[in-house]
């Protein structure tokens, strides 16, 4: 099983930052988000992992490379914590690259990982959203693949007028069983409110098989111009391809928009044994200053 992760797009939201830093290294505390993504895909025995990359995001394989200087220092310095961290991301995974000419879409995106991936099975995972290490949902998406030998998809919950920012599922009781497992009849790309047909919304975590390349190739450019990987999986589920859904109920950590990253941020330093105490007395003085100072 190999993992490819999307991360080509402009991260026009956090412009200037993102002129020169990709935003899938803007740091979650100590961590860039980019590696959570490549640890959750390691934690679930994913350790061959494909980054589809843009202009100026070479930095991102950078973070995964050995530093000797840097380890060297942190040995000189008897500084062990550090450097077991500095040393841990070039053990993660097998890191590979290629590159998306321009941004067309997710389904682009996704499509030219075909000669990397082959005729496997394979996971997608986007670049700016993780889940709960305590919680994951790549093995249980695992799983279900390996049964269905189609499509599964991670959902979450949303809020009805939320439905426009996603791709939405029509769903069915599954008959492989589980509250949680669901048999996906349809699927749509960002429809209103008033047009959705449930409020599943598509969490960017997909199990896919590679006949999902053929499909992208078929697929016309769909909502925003883009090549939606959302319309070639809904043209194999027309086709008889089973695609399958698990509902997460864990929380998901949307870096995506300057809100979502914030919020990250600050859960994941409450969270911290060696910094959350500290942080939530600060944050709880702040917070009762009105945000102050």
């Amino acid at each position: 099983m190999k993992a490819v992760i999307p991360a080509a797009g402009l991260a026009t939201r956090f412009l200037p930052a993102t002129k020169a830093v990709p935003k899938e290294l803007l740091p979650v505390v100590d961590r860039p988000v980019l590696q959570y993504i490549v640890e959750e895909a390691a934690a679930a025995g994913i350790t061959d992992v494909l980054l589809v990359t843009g202009r100026g995001k070479t930095s991102m394989v950078d973070h995964f490379d050995r530093r000797p200087d840097v380890e060297a220092r942190l040995e000189e310095k008897g500084d062990l914590e550090r450097l077991a961290a500095v040393r841990r991301t070039s053990e993660l995974a097998d890191i590979y690259t290629c590159r998306q000419g321009e941004p067309l879409g997710l389904g682009h995106a996704v499509g030219v990982a075909a000669s990397h991936i082959g005729d496997n099975a394979f996971a997608v995972l986007l670049g700016d959203e993780f889940v709960e290490e305590d919680k994951p949902l790549l093995p249980a998406m695992l799983d279900l693949q390996a049964q269905t030998g189609g499509i599964v998809l991670a959902f979450m919950e949303v809020k009805p007028e939320e439905t426009s920012r996603y791709g939405i599922a029509s769903v069915a009781p599954s008959a492989i069983g589980g509250d949680d497992i669901v048999e996906v009849t349809g699927l749509v790309e960002k429809p209103s409110p008033e047009e959705s047909p449930s409020n599943l919304a598509v969490l960017g975590r997909y199990i896919l098989p590679a006949k999902i390349f053929d499909a992208i190739q078929d697929t016309k450019p769909g909502s925003g111009g883009e090549i939606q990987l959302t319309d070639a999986m809904a043209a194999l589920l027309a086709d008889g391809t089973p695609v399958h859904g698990i509902i997460y109920r864990g929380h998901r950590y949307d870096t995506g928009m300057p809100l979502g990253y914030l919020q990250a941020v600050v859960q994941l330093a409450a969270k911290r044994e060696d910094l959350g105490a500290e942080f939530r007395a600060w944050l709880g003085e702040f917070v009762a200053g009105g945000a102050k100072g």
